[in-house]
């Protein structure tokens, strides 16, 4: 059976190897029909390329483990790699795509359009690719930020397939600034996305905390051990996929020995580790004053 990493890494490459594909078709296509949707799909594909290839790097990376330089591991790697990817998906593609369209809109000079059927054909035929790793990673239960990026993205591809499609068959009609106005929507959907990605991801590398409720099944999980006799100072971040820093104080009956007082924090640690995954657990030991 794979592990989680396992099966991003191999989500991520069947990814890249269908947007090599893609692109190559897309580009074709394009200087076949003279449809912008098209082009604006193919550089999509191009910067996908790219981030998909970083992503893929970043998701093996961040399972190094820990060493002088950084002490906590390299769990945040896919965080750092989905900021790019967001970054990049704001910056390149979807500046890009509104440089490109929004002048269209004002020219009133007629536009050569052929084998229009063939743009179809191919952004169908797209659709039907983009579609088997995007069902594949929706149906993982287990995703790092990697391939959750991997995944908005993905679902990028599809509304954006779908808004030069419904322009394409516009543009059979006669209406040809469907053609832009698909290029703007594609460009918009990406923007959209792209900013949800850049704050959550953000938000991790700034040390996001897993959440009050986490905080009170620490505080659990601690008192239940016996010769605890109170704990505070709780504190927990992420510091890679599902991977969690822990850090708290426990306090002891006065006059505990020092050996039993290590005893019972490792056995809060154990039993934390049966319950959380976790990366690192620092516990503290103070005698109970009152």
């Amino acid at each position: 059976m794979r592990t989680p990493q396992e099966n991003d890494v191999r989500s991520l490459k069947i990814v890249l190897g269908g947007y090599i594909i893609i692109f190559a078709i897309k580009l074709a296509v394009y200087y076949m029909t003279g449809v912008m949707a098209l082009f604006a799909e193919a550089l999509h594909t191009l910067s996908d390329i790219f981030v998909s290839g970083f992503l893929l790097i970043a998701i093996i990376w961040s399972h190094k483990g820990a060493d002088d330089v950084h002490m906590f591991g390299y769990g945040r790697a896919q965080n750092a790699a989905a900021l790019v990817a967001a970054t990049l998906f704001i910056s390149f593609t979807s500046f890009e795509l509104y440089r490109e369209a929004i002048p269209r809109l004002f020219e009133h000079e007629a536009v050569s359009y052929q084998n229009l059927n063939l743009a179809i054909g191919v952004l169908v035929l797209s659709m039907v690719i983009a579609a088997i790793p995007l069902i594949n990673l929706f149906r993982q239960k287990a995703r790092g930020a990697a391939a959750k990026a991997q995944l908005t993205e993905l679902f990028n591809d599809e509304m954006g397939l779908i808004a030069a499609l419904i322009g394409t068959i516009f543009i059979m009609r006669g209406q040809y600034i469907a053609d832009p106005v698909a290029s703007i929507i594609v460009a918009t959907i990406i923007a959209i996305n792209a900013v949800g990605l850049f704050r959550e991801n953000l938000s991790y590398l700034i040390g996001r905390s897993p959440g009050k409720e986490f905080i009170i099944n620490l505080e659990r999980i601690a008192r239940s051990v016996k010769g605890v006799s109170g704990v505070h100072d709780i504190r927990a971040e992420y510091i890679g996929p599902d991977t969690v820093h822990v850090g708290m104080h426990i306090t002891v009956a006065k006059g505990t020995p020092i050996e039993e007082a290590d005893r019972i924090a490792e056995e809060v640690d154990a039993n934390i580790g049966k319950e959380i995954k976790h990366g690192f657990c620092v516990i503290h030991v103070d005698p109970d004053i009152l």
